[in-house]
């Protein structure tokens, strides 16, 4: 399975549209997330021309998603949130315990609008994944960007993308 990841899109209070990018690089995924601050349900429309799409709410956000939601995909479990008062915003080790309360093998979050790969070892056969795809629009970090996941026999790729 391939999934496309984005945060902090902030359509239209701070960015006018989704970057044009975004739909050529995510041409061939199966389902897109997205870790919340959308600030408009047209985003949403725009993506679901791509793939189904899972939405997170954020901050900025006044929507009915839930701001938390988990996925098992291949036997990973896989929790997306965006990171708010009630959620780590950015810090790893928060970040770690909350995957460990949750049996969460990797966390997809956002609001930081700064990218992060971060795999944490909890033993010898576990490993937290930590995952933020940044901000295609809003960047808080040189590049604007957004990410791909792959889960395919067991085993996880991440790939980040810049957006020109």
């Amino acid at each position: 399975m391939i999934i496309g990841i984005l945060s902090d899109t902030h359509i239209p209070k701070r960015a006018d549209s989704l970057p044009k990018e975004i739909f050529e690089y995510f041409f061939d995924v199966d389902l897109i997330i997205h870790c919340g601050d959308l600030t408009s349900k047209k985003v949403l429309e725009d993506l679901k021309k791509i793939s189904k799409i899972i939405a997170v709410s954020g901050n900025m956000d006044n929507t009915d998603f839930p701001t938390e939601y988990e996925l098992l995909i291949d036997n990973f479990r896989i929790g997306i949130i965006h990171g708010n008062q009630i959620h780590p915003r950015g810090d790893s080790l928060k970040m770690k315990y909350l995957c460990l309360e949750n049996n969460w093998d990797i966390l997809i979050s956002g609001h930081t609008h700064i990218p992060m790969i971060e795999e944490i070892d909890i033993s010898e056969n576990k490993k937290i994944l930590l995952l933020n795809p940044g901000s295609p629009t809003v960047p808080r970090y040189p590049l604007k960007t957004v990410m791909k996941l792959k889960i395919e026999n067991k085993k996880v790729d991440v790939t980040l993308i810049p957006i020109k």
